[in-house]
């Protein structure tokens, strides 16, 4: 995505909330035919995200102890509690899938975080991004329940209970819900890291710019430095509550592929 021009506010020209999701190339390490390999600052932030994840959960374990101080305590928790959400949706056998979605879990809440710090960059409020990651849950959840059920899979369009004479229509509402998951998945993550990234910036350009207005803008630039702190904690929270709703919804769809005929 481009950035945009500068605007203004009660006169006052403030820079555009859309800079911040900019994709940046600081090199290009070769090239395919016409297509350039570059390095940007969206997969910069991809591999620092998988940097601290590795870096955290290594040393958080490193030194692992009967009384564990805070690092490890936190690293057990996050654990505990993917393994909880696991458990609760397909029982001990789903274990199984315990890496793929703790580090799906990971993945998102760390690239969230990264992306509330100063001059960071929100992987997650690109779309392509949060598509990729919900297109390999819908194929990884699609191709296990082919394996698992062979055919019986295909029950999952026809819930159980429901009249066989309301198989016309009820079948391919099902069918265009499940192709449609992907869509709703990656939105979801989505819009919300977008929409309220955009919030913070509008808020937090609106204290840099009105604090030299006279009165009247010292006056509105504190509501907005006071709104700004608000939507500031709301984000740190959407981080967290963003990565369990997709992990949550990851889990269900992996439910829904190990008991179709549910």
């Amino acid at each position: 995505s481009s950035g945009t021009a500068p605007f203004s506010f009660m006169g006052v020209p403030m820079s555009g909330p859309m800079e911040q999701f900019s994709i940046k190339t600081y090199a290009v390490l070769g090239q395919i035919g016409n297509f350039e390999i570059p390095i940007t600052n969206s997969a910069v932030f991809m591999v620092l995200t998988v940097t601290v994840i590795f870096a955290f959960l290594f040393f958080s374990m490193s030194r692992a102890a009967v009384i564990p101080g805070r690092w490890q305590v936190t690293a057990e928790l996050l654990y505990e509690f993917i393994l909880k959400i696991i458990d609760d949706n397909l029982g001990e056998k789903g274990r199984v899938f315990f890496p793929w979605v703790f580090t799906l879990f990971m993945f998102i809440l760390v690239a969230n975080l990264l992306g509330m710090l100063p001059y960071g960059f929100t992987v997650t409020s690109h779309i392509i991004v949060t598509f990729a990651l919900a297109m390999m849950v819908f194929l990884v959840v699609t191709v296990y329940g082919i394996m698992r059920n062979g055919l019986g899979f295909f029950r999952l369009f026809l819930p159980h209970g429901v009249p066989f004479w309301l198989a016309p229509v009820i079948i391919p509402i099902e069918v265009v819900s499940y192709i449609s998951r992907p869509i709703s998945h990656s939105l979801r993550l989505f819009a919300v890291m977008f929409a309220g990234h955009i919030m913070l910036k509008v808020f937090a350009g609106f204290v840099v710019s009105l604090g030299g207005a006279g009165f009247l803008g010292v006056f509105l630039a504190l509501g907005a430095f006071a709104l700004t702190i608000a939507i500031t904690g709301l984000e740190f929270l959407m981080c967290l509550v963003q990565a369990y709703i997709f992990t949550m919804l990851t889990c269900m769809y992996l439910k829904d592929a190990h008991h179709p005929q549910h």
